[in-house]
């Protein structure tokens, strides 16, 4: 039996790989990989490496054994996902796995934004499939705020089309944790995880955040959505992938990312990261830039 764990040079995977060395045999992880290169580290450490690509589904049979425990890392192609986990879960499902866990969003079924549409299907394939299964559905990661730092510390402003809106973000590390609690702990079948940070915050509050951490002035923005769509497209995001950003803010000014259940602190066994850590790392490392 090995935990399988794809997209495994990924950043989320890759930290999902290095938690299970903490905790299993480098001998029963399995990280599939397109490119080899990249996972020589994982290889040299003991993890079996086995090469597929979503987009080649002829790629898979031989990654999953039965047995096996998966992680169904989602794929960062949007608009190309559905049949890139339906291939995985077609995959796993011939080779009899023993769970297959997915890396869904916040809400599931009840999100009601774009960026939601393919984890909803994903989701019901894997229902379909009737493999045992677990759900963990993430929400925001701070690093979609924190890797962009250096362009706020550059202009002074956290630009943004959510108005008061709130987000209880959570480390991609926190995520990590969690993924590796299913894949070695036991009772998770079944099981919908709704995800996310032990504290929402405002894109204010964050603005002021940053400004305590490195001395400047930022101001939080806030634009209309067509103007935060203008203000992408300006800065050479492609029009549909700034039109999916932009309905994301739109929701979370509706309120759909800052539900605080408390399941993910619980399921690693300890507080999620403050984003006031993120922020005061990421500060420091713009400025050291």
């Amino acid at each position: 039996m090995s935990i399988v764990v794809t997209g495994a040079t990924g950043h989320l995977g890759r930290l999902v790989v290095e938690g299970l060395l903490e905790k299993v045999p480098a001998d029963q992880i399995t990280a599939v990989v397109r490119d080899t290169a990249k996972a020589a580290g994982l290889a040299d450490r003991g993890v079996r490496l086995h090469v597929a690509d979503y987009n080649r589904p002829e790629t898979l049979p031989g990654a999953f054994a039965a047995g096996d425990k998966v992680l169904l890392i989602s794929g960062s192609e949007v608009g190309q996902r559905v049949p890139q986990h339906q291939a995985v879960i077609d995959a796993a499902k011939e080779a009899g796995v023993a769970l297959l866990a997915y890396t869904s969003v916040l809400g599931g079924p009840a999100a009601d934004f774009t960026l939601a549409d393919e984890h909803k299907v994903t989701e019901r394939a894997i229902l379909d499939s009737g493999l045992p299964y677990v759900l963990l559905r993430n929400g925001w990661y701070h690093e979609n705020y924190t890797e962009n730092l250096a362009t706020v510390l550059e202009h002074g402003a956290v630009v943004g089309a959510a108005g008061e809106g709130r987000v209880a973000s959570a480390s991609r590390a926190d995520y990590a944790a969690a993924a590796v609690a299913v894949l070695t702990g036991e009772g998770h079948e079944g099981k919908v995880y709704e995800l996310s940070g032990d504290t929402a915050w405002s894109f204010a509050e964050y603005a002021d955040l940053v400004a305590a951490q490195s001395g400047k002035k930022i101001v939080y923005g806030a634009v209309s959505t067509d103007e935060y769509k203008n203000i992408l497209t300006g800065a050479g995001v492609p029009e549909p992938l700034a039109a999916i950003l932009t309905d994301v803010e739109a929701a979370i000014e509706r309120g759909r990312l800052d539900a605080t259940p408390g399941e993910l602190s619980r399921l690693i066994g300890r507080p999620t990261t403050p984003i006031a850590d993120a922020v005061a790392d990421a500060v420091a490392d713009a400025l050291k830039g």
